[in-house]
């Protein structure tokens, strides 16, 4: 009987689940997770917002799919974005706007702001998204719920449909800190089919946290503009919280930061415009005929693509055409390396960098579709990160007097998710 009853259990259990002394296939046994739709889940749509993959479906899982089922997590369903993660809003989706739980008039956020709406309105326990340039952290701002955009390689991308494949990285939304650290635990390290995943510079950045006080810089220069009176003040409490609790707070200068967000409108649509070309009719997704293969291709992209889709495109190719490639592209690739030293040296000095997460509270639905550059410049205290491929976290410091949720962004040297973790923490009272 006892011999039946453990062949059972090893059936339901087998040896290889168990590591370290934890029973795999249990942590996150009864939580469910809700996936942004450029995430691969087999047998399942992903349409990346797009009418140009409405009937396609995924013939493997994603290698952080593969990681959560492994943890028993049940995934719940697809969550909407922009159109193949271009934009700020998630209004450039093809199957209609998300509304932002807290208001909706307003807009979510973007582009993975179906899954920081799941989240806060308790649809789902946590949910994946992807951030090329604040895709995570804004939305979670907006949403008023914790966003982690991991350093790049620290989670595979291996099954994320692709937009920009320098800057793109798989993270997490969740309504806590807690719940962040312990996914992003399950769902990061190496992975052969990602080549850009690097286990050995994790494990060198890898280490207890020993201090018992941080020192946060805090670019103010960066910062003089722009900002929303209400995000300024909600962002002066929250330095003020963590100085009372023994934290050190200094300003500091980062060279070259005020160049992330025109460096990431040349790169992004660059490899986007390469990314996308796949996307032909021919091998994915949807074909609309035509009378040649000429027309068959004019017809499928520019019928099945959205607008903003088609203008990323467009300035890619240009960007990299000849006689401008080494004006544009070249160009902002070498800002980029200087972009990635000056938050090196900031990293010798301070343990992280603080700044809000967002300039303004959630805008109203169709304020800024009209001004593309408008909504462009939503990402500018986001996109650094990307750039400098360094971790980023965005947790909720508060409201505004209309009940809008704000965001606090903090960013580390790479691999150091845990000094964000530790300080997420402290400012979110866990």
């Amino acid at each position: 009987m006892i011999k039946d009853e453990f062949k059972a259990f090893l059936e339901i259990y087998p040896p290889t689940s168990f590591a370290g002394g934890e029973l795999r296939g249990t942590r996150l046994a009864g939580k469910t997770i809700a996936v942004k739709d450029n995430i691969l889940v087999e047998g399942q749509i992903a349409s990346a917002g797009s009418k140009m993959l409405e009937n396609y479906r995924a013939t493997y899982d994603a290698t952080v799919i593969k990681k959560l089922k492994a943890a028993g997590a049940t995934l719940i369903g697809r969550t909407n974005m922009d159109e193949f993660a271009m934009g700020s809003s998630t209004e450039n989706s093809a199957y209609g706007p998300t509304l932002n739980p807290h208001d909706p008039t307003r807009v979510p956020g973007g582009s993975s702001g179906g899954s920081a709406a799941a989240v806060a309105a308790g649809l789902a326990w946590a949910a994946l998204g992807s951030d090329t340039g604040g895709s995570i952290r804004q939305p979670a701002a907006h949403c008023g719920v914790v966003g982690l955009k991991p350093t790049y390689g620290a989670v595979s991308r291996f099954g994320l449909i692709a937009l920009a494949s320098s800057l793109d990285q798989i993270g997490t939304f969740t309504t806590s800190v807690t719940d962040a650290e312990t996914l992003f635990e399950i769902i990061s390290g190496v992975d052969e089919n990602d080549s850009t995943t690097e286990e050995g510079k994790r494990q060198k950045a890898k280490g207890k946290i020993t201090e018992k006080n941080f020192r946060l810089g805090v670019p103010r220069k960066f910062l003089a503009t722009g900002l929303d009176p209400e995000v300024a003040r909600a962002f002066e409490v929250s330095l003020d919280k963590l100085k009372q609790l023994g934290h050190e707070i200094v300003d500091i200068e980062i060279p070259h930061i005020e160049q992330s967000l025109p460096v990431y409108y040349i790169i992004l649509p660059a490899e986007a415009s390469s990314n996308l070309a796949r996307f032909d009719g021919m091998r994915y997704g949807t074909r609309i005929e035509g009378k040649d293969l000429l027309e068959e291709y004019l017809k499928t992209r520019g019928e099945l693509f959205g607008p903003e889709v088609r203008r990323r495109i467009i300035v890619g190719t240009y960007v990299l055409s000849a006689g401008y490639y080494n004006a544009y592209y070249g160009q902002a690739c070498a800002v980029r390396e200087l972009i990635k030293q000056s938050f090196t040296d900031a990293f010798t000095r301070v343990d992280a960098i603080a700044t809000p997460t967002t300039t303004a509270p959630a805008f109203k639905l169709g304020e800024k579709m009209a001004d593309p550059l408008q909504m462009y410049l939503e990402d500018v205290l986001t996109v650094p990160a990307n750039i400098a491929g360094i971790p980023g976290l965005s947790v909720p410091m508060g409201k505004t007097k209309t009940g809008l949720p704000l965001g606090f962004q903090l960013m580390a040297a790479p691999f150091r998710e845990d000094i964000l973790f530790a300080l997420g923490k402290i400012i979110t009272n866990e």
